[in-house]
C-alpha cells in the first residue's frame, strides 16, 4: 500500500527526515510518535504531495507519486483522507455543508451529495447534527465532522495528524475508537501523535521518530525492524 524508500527531506540546510524506510500494508493502523518537530507532519505532507522529498522514493498503491502530473494530483488525493488537530471546518457552513463541500469541489452531483453525506455523518455518529454549525458543536463533534469529510471519497488511506490534540482525554479516546472502527472496515490509518497513553491503549504498530530518524518500529511489543 505505502512504500517509503530512503526518504530524506530538508528545509534550507536542515534535514527534518533522514533516510526513512517504511512498508505499510493495506489495512494497517500505524501510530507515528515523537515530540513536536521530529518530522511526523512532514512525512504526512510527503504522502499527500504537499511536499517533495529531496532524496528517496514514495510509492502509494504501487505508484511512484513523484511522477503524478499536476493535473492528476487532486484525483490522487481522493484516495487519501486527511484529519487535522484544528479541524479546519468552514465556520459559515453547517455539518452537512462542510462534508458536502468536499464532494462539490470534485464535481459530484446534488443527488450524489444528498445520498453520500447522511451516510458518512451516520458513520461518525452525527446524523442528528447535520444542521448544526461548528460553533454549535463540541470539539469532539467538530472532529467527527472533519473525519466524515475525510471519508466522503471512500479513501484507501486516512491520515490523522494529532487528531486528539485539542480534545480532553475522554473525547480524544472516543475519536481514537472511531478511527479504529474505520480501520476495521479496511481503511489504512496513519496517525501522528505524541500521546503515549493512546498508543499504549491501541496496541498496534508504532513507528517512533527522533530527530527525523526512525528509532523504533514495532507491533504490539514485537520489533519489525
Amino acid at each position: 500500500m505505502i512504500l517509503i524508500q530512503g526518504v530524506s527531506k530538508k528545509y534550507g540546510n536542515k534535514f527534518v527526515l533522514r533516510n526513512i524506510n517504511l512498508n505499510i500494508a493495506a489495512g494497517d493502523f500505524v501510530s507515528l510518535i515523537g515530540p513536536s518537530g521530529v518530522g511526523k507532519s512532514s512525512l504526512m505532507r510527503l504522502l499527500i504531495k504537499e511536499e517533495k522529498c529531496n532524496i528517496g522514493k514514495v510509492f502509494v498503491d504501487g505508484e511512484d507519486i513523484e511522477y503524478i502530473p499536476r493535473g492528476r494530483v487532486a484525483q490522487y488525493r481522493r484516495k487519501i483522507g486527511t484529519v487535522f488537530q484544528d479541524f479546519k471546518l468552514l465556520r459559515n457552513k453547517n455539518a452537512f455543508e462542510n462534508v458536502a463541500f468536499a464532494l462539490e469541489v470534485s464535481g459530484r452531483s446534488y443527488r450524489q451529495i444528498k445520498d453520500i453525506v447522511p451516510k458518512v455523518l451516520a458513520l461518525v455518529g452525527l446524523e442528528d447534527k447535520a444542521n448544526h454549525f461548528p460553533n454549535e458543536l463540541s470539539g469532539g463533534e467538530q472532529q467527527r465532522v472533519a473525519i466524515a469529510r475525510a471519508l466522503v471519497h471512500q479513501p484507501k488511506i486516512l491520515l490523522a495528524d494529532e487528531p486528539t490534540g485539542n480534545l480532553d482525554s475522554y473525547t480524544g479516546w472516543e475519536i481514537i475508537q472511531l478511527l479504529q472502527r474505520i480501520n476495521n472496515f479496511g481503511t489504512t490509518v496513519i496517525m501522528a501523535t505524541h500521546d503515549q497513553n493512546i498508543v499504549n491503549a491501541i496496541r498496534r504498530r508504532v513507528v517512533a521518530l527522533e530527530n527525523g530518524i526512525v528509532v523504533r518500529d514495532q507491533y504490539a511489543g514485537r520489533y519489525i525492524s
